[in-house]
Protein backbone atom coordinates (compact mmCIF):
# COMPACT_ATOMS: atom_id res chain seq x y z
CA UNK A 1 0.00 0.00 0.00
CA UNK A 2 1.21 3.54 -0.17
CA UNK A 3 2.58 5.64 2.08
CA UNK A 4 1.26 8.23 3.90
CA UNK A 5 2.67 11.21 1.67
CA UNK A 6 1.44 13.61 0.09
CA UNK A 7 1.69 11.39 -3.42
CA UNK A 8 -0.67 8.40 -1.28
CA UNK A 9 -3.31 10.46 0.88
CA UNK A 10 -5.49 10.76 -2.41
CA UNK A 11 -7.46 11.27 -3.84
CA UNK A 12 -5.90 14.87 -3.74
CA UNK A 13 -8.74 15.98 -5.55
CA UNK A 14 -11.87 15.21 -4.87
CA UNK A 15 -14.55 13.92 -7.65
CA UNK A 16 -16.86 16.02 -6.27
CA UNK A 17 -14.40 19.37 -7.37
CA UNK A 18 -14.17 18.51 -10.79
CA UNK A 19 -17.43 19.16 -12.01
CA UNK A 20 -18.56 18.56 -15.46
CA UNK A 21 -15.74 15.55 -15.27
CA UNK A 22 -17.55 11.76 -15.44
CA UNK A 23 -15.40 10.02 -13.19
CA UNK A 24 -17.68 6.89 -13.68
CA UNK A 25 -15.18 6.26 -16.97
CA UNK A 26 -11.73 4.62 -16.52
CA UNK A 27 -9.10 6.87 -17.91
CA UNK A 28 -5.52 5.75 -18.73
CA UNK A 29 -3.35 8.13 -16.40
CA UNK A 30 -5.51 6.86 -13.34
CA UNK A 31 -5.37 3.21 -14.39
CA UNK A 32 -1.84 3.66 -14.66
CA UNK A 33 -1.46 5.18 -10.91
CA UNK A 34 -3.35 2.62 -9.55
CA UNK A 35 -0.73 -0.02 -11.07
CA UNK A 36 2.05 2.20 -9.47
CA UNK A 37 0.22 1.88 -6.19
CA UNK A 38 -1.08 5.20 -6.17
CA UNK A 39 -4.80 6.43 -4.71
CA UNK A 40 -5.34 9.11 -7.03
CA UNK A 41 -7.81 6.47 -8.62
CA UNK A 42 -11.49 6.11 -8.90
CA UNK A 43 -13.54 3.33 -8.62
CA UNK A 44 -13.54 2.78 -12.24
CA UNK A 45 -9.89 3.10 -12.93
CA UNK A 46 -9.47 0.54 -10.21
CA UNK A 47 -12.29 -2.10 -11.64
CA UNK A 48 -10.83 -1.55 -15.28
CA UNK A 49 -7.07 -1.82 -14.14
CA UNK A 50 -8.44 -5.32 -12.10
CA UNK A 51 -9.88 -6.36 -15.20
CA UNK A 52 -6.42 -5.87 -17.03
CA UNK A 53 -4.41 -7.66 -14.62
CA UNK A 54 -6.88 -10.82 -14.63
CA UNK A 55 -5.71 -11.16 -18.11
CA UNK A 56 -2.15 -9.97 -17.38
CA UNK A 57 -1.13 -9.90 -13.94
CA UNK A 58 2.60 -8.22 -15.26
CA UNK A 59 0.64 -5.16 -16.41
CA UNK A 60 1.54 -3.89 -13.00
CA UNK A 61 5.34 -4.77 -13.32
CA UNK A 62 5.08 -3.30 -16.72
CA UNK A 63 3.96 0.07 -15.33
CA UNK A 64 6.91 0.28 -12.49
CA UNK A 65 9.43 -0.42 -14.80
CA UNK A 66 8.36 2.23 -17.05
CA UNK A 67 8.14 4.57 -14.16
CA UNK A 68 12.04 3.10 -14.01
CA UNK A 69 12.88 3.51 -17.15
CA UNK A 70 11.46 7.55 -16.90
CA UNK A 71 13.65 7.68 -14.21
CA UNK A 72 17.01 6.80 -15.94
CA UNK A 73 15.99 8.27 -19.06
CA UNK A 74 15.86 11.58 -16.89
CA UNK A 75 18.78 11.48 -14.93
CA UNK A 76 20.66 10.93 -17.70
CA UNK A 77 19.71 13.50 -19.85
CA UNK A 78 20.10 15.77 -16.40
CA UNK A 79 23.53 14.51 -16.07
CA UNK A 80 24.42 14.82 -19.59
CA UNK A 81 23.34 18.80 -18.84
CA UNK A 82 19.87 19.00 -19.94
CA UNK A 83 18.30 21.59 -17.36
CA UNK A 84 14.77 21.53 -20.40
CA UNK A 85 11.89 18.63 -20.48
CA UNK A 86 8.75 18.85 -22.13
CA UNK A 87 6.81 15.87 -20.67
CA UNK A 88 3.70 15.47 -23.24
CA UNK A 89 1.09 13.03 -21.71
CA UNK A 90 2.42 12.92 -18.30
CA UNK A 91 0.11 11.46 -16.45
CA UNK A 92 -0.18 12.32 -12.22
CA UNK A 93 2.84 13.02 -11.38
CA UNK A 94 3.62 10.96 -8.57
CA UNK A 95 6.97 9.62 -6.99
CA UNK A 96 9.78 9.70 -9.55
CA UNK A 97 8.37 12.19 -11.84
CA UNK A 98 10.41 14.37 -14.54
CA UNK A 99 10.85 17.31 -12.16
CA UNK A 100 11.84 15.36 -9.29
CA UNK A 101 14.35 12.89 -10.43
CA UNK A 102 16.08 16.02 -12.97
CA UNK A 103 15.99 18.81 -9.96
CA UNK A 104 17.56 16.03 -8.14
CA UNK A 105 20.96 16.32 -10.44
CA UNK A 106 19.93 19.41 -12.05
CA UNK A 107 18.32 22.22 -9.25
CA UNK A 108 17.35 24.31 -11.50
CA UNK A 109 15.95 22.15 -14.05
CA UNK A 110 12.57 23.63 -16.12
CA UNK A 111 9.19 21.21 -16.98
CA UNK A 112 6.28 21.77 -18.28
CA UNK A 113 4.08 18.85 -17.68
CA UNK A 114 1.38 18.56 -20.73
CA UNK A 115 -1.57 16.31 -20.23
CA UNK A 116 -5.24 16.62 -22.24
CA UNK A 117 -7.21 15.14 -19.20
CA UNK A 118 -8.83 17.80 -16.38
CA UNK A 119 -9.08 15.71 -14.14
CA UNK A 120 -5.27 14.64 -14.02
CA UNK A 121 -4.26 18.61 -14.74
CA UNK A 122 -6.21 19.24 -11.55
CA UNK A 123 -4.08 16.65 -9.61
CA UNK A 124 -1.21 17.91 -11.44
CA UNK A 125 -1.29 21.67 -10.10
CA UNK A 126 -2.24 20.23 -6.40
CA UNK A 127 0.58 17.82 -6.07
CA UNK A 128 2.73 20.23 -7.73
CA UNK A 129 1.04 23.54 -6.02
CA UNK A 130 4.76 23.78 -3.52
CA UNK A 131 6.93 24.44 -7.02
CA UNK A 132 8.63 27.37 -8.56
CA UNK A 133 6.06 28.45 -11.50
CA UNK A 134 8.88 30.42 -12.87
CA UNK A 135 10.30 26.69 -13.16
CA UNK A 136 6.75 24.51 -13.58
CA UNK A 137 4.07 24.94 -15.95
CA UNK A 138 1.01 22.45 -15.92
CA UNK A 139 -0.74 22.80 -19.18
CA UNK A 140 -4.28 20.96 -20.29
CA UNK A 141 -3.60 20.16 -24.01
CA UNK A 142 -3.82 17.62 -26.60
CA UNK A 143 -0.90 16.02 -27.88
CA UNK A 144 -3.01 15.19 -31.32
CA UNK A 145 -2.47 19.39 -31.50
CA UNK A 146 1.00 19.17 -30.62
CA UNK A 147 1.53 22.93 -32.54
CA UNK A 148 -0.79 24.60 -30.06
CA UNK A 149 1.34 22.92 -27.44
CA UNK A 150 4.21 24.19 -28.60
CA UNK A 151 2.85 27.82 -29.27
CA UNK A 152 1.58 27.49 -25.61
CA UNK A 153 2.40 30.42 -23.83
CA UNK A 154 2.96 28.62 -20.27
CA UNK A 155 5.28 26.25 -21.60
CA UNK A 156 7.16 29.06 -23.55
CA UNK A 157 7.14 30.94 -20.26
CA UNK A 158 8.52 27.89 -18.64
CA UNK A 159 11.11 26.06 -21.86
CA UNK A 160 13.23 28.05 -23.98
CA UNK A 161 12.90 26.79 -27.19
CA UNK A 162 16.34 28.64 -28.48
CA UNK A 163 17.94 25.63 -26.45
CA UNK A 164 17.67 22.01 -26.86
CA UNK A 165 14.93 20.45 -24.86
CA UNK A 166 14.18 16.66 -23.68
CA UNK A 167 11.07 15.42 -25.24
CA UNK A 168 9.38 13.06 -22.94
CA UNK A 169 6.38 10.43 -24.69
CA UNK A 170 6.46 8.22 -22.17
CA UNK A 171 3.48 5.45 -22.40
CA UNK A 172 1.51 7.77 -24.14
CA UNK A 173 1.78 7.19 -28.26
CA UNK A 174 -0.08 3.54 -27.89
CA UNK A 175 -3.13 5.63 -26.38
CA UNK A 176 -2.54 7.41 -30.34
CA UNK A 177 -4.78 5.86 -33.15
CA UNK A 178 -3.36 5.41 -36.17
CA UNK A 179 -5.95 7.64 -37.84
CA UNK A 180 -4.82 10.35 -35.54
CA UNK A 181 -1.36 10.33 -37.02
CA UNK A 182 0.92 9.46 -34.43
CA UNK A 183 4.62 9.16 -36.47
CA UNK A 184 3.58 12.51 -37.77
CA UNK A 185 2.18 14.16 -33.95
CA UNK A 186 6.35 13.32 -33.04
CA UNK A 187 7.67 15.05 -36.38
CA UNK A 188 5.85 17.89 -35.63
CA UNK A 189 7.14 18.08 -31.95
CA UNK A 190 11.03 17.52 -32.53
CA UNK A 191 10.86 20.04 -35.64
CA UNK A 192 9.43 22.54 -33.32
CA UNK A 193 12.56 21.47 -30.96
CA UNK A 194 16.21 22.65 -31.76
CA UNK A 195 18.99 20.98 -32.78
CA UNK A 196 20.56 18.69 -29.49
CA UNK A 197 17.40 17.96 -28.58
CA UNK A 198 16.33 14.24 -27.06
CA UNK A 199 13.06 12.24 -27.61
CA UNK A 200 12.26 9.83 -25.15
CA UNK A 201 10.06 7.35 -25.90
CA UNK A 202 7.94 4.13 -24.59
CA UNK A 203 5.31 2.57 -25.95
CA UNK A 204 3.86 -1.09 -25.55
CA UNK A 205 3.58 -3.72 -28.06
CA UNK A 206 2.34 -7.04 -28.82
CA UNK A 207 5.39 -8.52 -29.91
CA UNK A 208 6.21 -11.04 -27.77
CA UNK A 209 2.56 -12.35 -26.93
CA UNK A 210 -0.28 -11.20 -29.13
CA UNK A 211 -2.85 -12.85 -28.47
CA UNK A 212 -2.73 -11.96 -24.84
CA UNK A 213 -1.74 -8.38 -25.24
CA UNK A 214 -5.15 -7.84 -27.22
CA UNK A 215 -6.89 -9.54 -24.47
CA UNK A 216 -5.38 -7.39 -21.89
CA UNK A 217 -5.88 -4.20 -23.79
CA UNK A 218 -9.20 -4.07 -24.45
CA UNK A 219 -9.90 -3.16 -20.98
CA UNK A 220 -9.16 0.41 -22.11
CA UNK A 221 -12.02 0.54 -24.36
CA UNK A 222 -13.89 1.16 -21.72
CA UNK A 223 -11.65 3.73 -20.96
CA UNK A 224 -11.45 7.39 -22.48
CA UNK A 225 -8.82 6.20 -25.07
CA UNK A 226 -7.83 2.73 -26.55
CA UNK A 227 -4.24 1.05 -26.32
CA UNK A 228 -2.64 0.79 -29.64
CA UNK A 229 -0.68 -1.80 -29.96
CA UNK A 230 2.68 -1.63 -32.42
CA UNK A 231 5.44 -3.69 -33.08
CA UNK A 232 9.17 -3.03 -32.96
CA UNK A 233 9.46 -1.92 -36.48
CA UNK A 234 6.56 1.03 -36.29
CA UNK A 235 7.25 2.05 -33.20
CA UNK A 236 10.79 2.40 -34.03
CA UNK A 237 9.35 4.47 -37.19
CA UNK A 238 9.10 7.37 -34.65
CA UNK A 239 12.45 7.70 -34.42
CA UNK A 240 13.26 8.17 -38.07
CA UNK A 241 15.26 11.02 -38.85
CA UNK A 242 17.35 10.90 -35.22
CA UNK A 243 20.16 8.98 -33.61
CA UNK A 244 19.62 6.50 -30.79
CA UNK A 245 21.54 6.97 -28.18
CA UNK A 246 23.08 3.23 -26.88
CA UNK A 247 21.66 0.84 -26.93
CA UNK A 248 19.24 1.60 -28.95
CA UNK A 249 15.20 0.86 -28.95
CA UNK A 250 14.94 -2.13 -26.40
CA UNK A 251 12.65 -3.26 -23.95
CA UNK A 252 12.79 -1.09 -21.74
CA UNK A 253 14.64 -2.98 -18.53
CA UNK A 254 17.30 -3.52 -20.69
CA UNK A 255 18.00 0.31 -21.47
CA UNK A 256 20.70 1.16 -19.08
CA UNK A 257 19.72 -0.75 -16.44
CA UNK A 258 20.90 0.08 -12.61
CA UNK A 259 24.47 -1.25 -11.79
CA UNK A 260 24.34 -3.19 -15.02
CA UNK A 261 21.81 -5.42 -14.03
CA UNK A 262 19.16 -6.49 -15.55
CA UNK A 263 16.03 -7.18 -13.18
CA UNK A 264 14.69 -10.50 -12.89
CA UNK A 265 11.51 -11.58 -15.25
CA UNK A 266 12.09 -8.65 -17.26
CA UNK A 267 11.21 -10.44 -20.49
CA UNK A 268 7.96 -9.95 -19.35
CA UNK A 269 8.08 -6.24 -19.76
CA UNK A 270 6.37 -5.42 -22.62
CA UNK A 271 6.90 -1.91 -23.74
CA UNK A 272 9.70 -0.90 -26.08
CA UNK A 273 12.17 2.94 -25.19
CA UNK A 274 15.13 4.22 -26.65
CA UNK A 275 16.00 8.14 -26.65
CA UNK A 276 16.90 9.70 -29.51
CA UNK A 277 18.94 12.84 -31.13
CA UNK A 278 18.10 15.16 -33.07
CA UNK A 279 20.76 16.22 -35.45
Amino acid sequence: MPEDTPWGRGPIVPANALPGVDTTVAHPARMYDYFLGGKNNFPADREAAEANLRILPTSRAMARANRAFLGRAVRHLAEEGFTQFLDLGTGIPGPGNTGEVARAVQPGARIAYVDNDPIVSAHSRALLADADPAATAVVQADLRDPRAILNDTAVRSVLDFDRPIAVLLVAVLHFIRDSEDPVGVVRTVMDGVPAGSRLVLTHGTGDFDLERSKNAVREYDRATAPFVLRDFARIAEFFDGLDLVDPGLVQIPWWRPENGVVPEGSEQIWLYGGVGIKA
